[in-house]
């Protein structure tokens, strides 16, 4: 289960405050970042290994190709950054915003997102597992041509979010807003509501070459 605070952290006592900017191709092991405005970091391959990120923002990042494990993220406003090819393992997220995030085949495992605001991030051909959006809003979120495994979306809001070409296996959307962007077959491997079946129907008839018109 996902931690709630900070302090449920296995790793918290063992934190030391960082100080300072992000630098590239560096092993972060046990550091708290915390209150930074971080302008420009580049830390492209960097390792963050049970390190923790509060209130953290950061603008015109570039971290493509670093490595998260068993990191915990409060408060954290990313914009503009790039994460394309990271990997994350054991992340949880809580009460974070990104906006304007290149996250393109990023590897995500046993990751939670927890009441976040995504606003424009590309997940393309990404790779999630067993990965949590709870109660969170997703509003042009790209998950094109994503692999989606074991995946929940509880409470969330998910408005023109794309799931073009996405494959999906045990992926529940149930208690989840639709607002889907679709191709054809997108859904197979995804558990939906009756409720939400319906939303979604006009779009899977088109799809299916369907024509729904009551008799005169």
């Amino acid at each position: 289960m996902a931690p709630e605070s900070l302090a449920d952290l296995p790793y918290a006592a063992t934190l030391s405050p960082h100080r300072g900017t992000l630098a590239a191709g560096t092993d972060y092991e046990g550091a708290h970042f915390d209150g930074l405005d971080l302008a420009a970091p580049r830390a492209r391959g960097s390792r963050f290994l049970e390190c923790a990120f509060t209130r953290v923002t950061i603008e015109d990042g570039q971290l493509r190709l670093a490595r998260f494990s068993d990191v915990w993220l409060s408060e954290v406003r990313l914009t503009a950054t790039e994460l394309t090819e990271t990997s994350w393992m054991d992340a949880t997220l809580a009460g974070c915003m990104a906006a304007g995030v290149t996250a393109d085949a990023t590897r995500l495992r046993r990751v939670t997102f927890r009441n976040c605001k995504l606003d424009g991030v590309n997940f393309r051909s990404a790779t999630l597992s067993e990965v949590s959006f709870a109660d969170c809003l997703l509003r042009d979120v790209d998950f094109g041509g994503a692999t989606l495994l074991r995946c929940t979306f509880p409470g969330s809001q998910l408005r023109e979010t794309d799931f073009s070409q996405v494959t999906l296996e045990q992926v529940d959307l149930r208690g989840a807003e639709l607002g889907l962007i679709l191709t054809p077959g997108a859904l197979r491997g995804a558990t939906i509501s009756h409720a939400q079946l319906a939303e979604v129907a006009p779009l899977l008839a088109e799809h299916g070459g369907i024509t729904v018109a009551d008799p005169d």
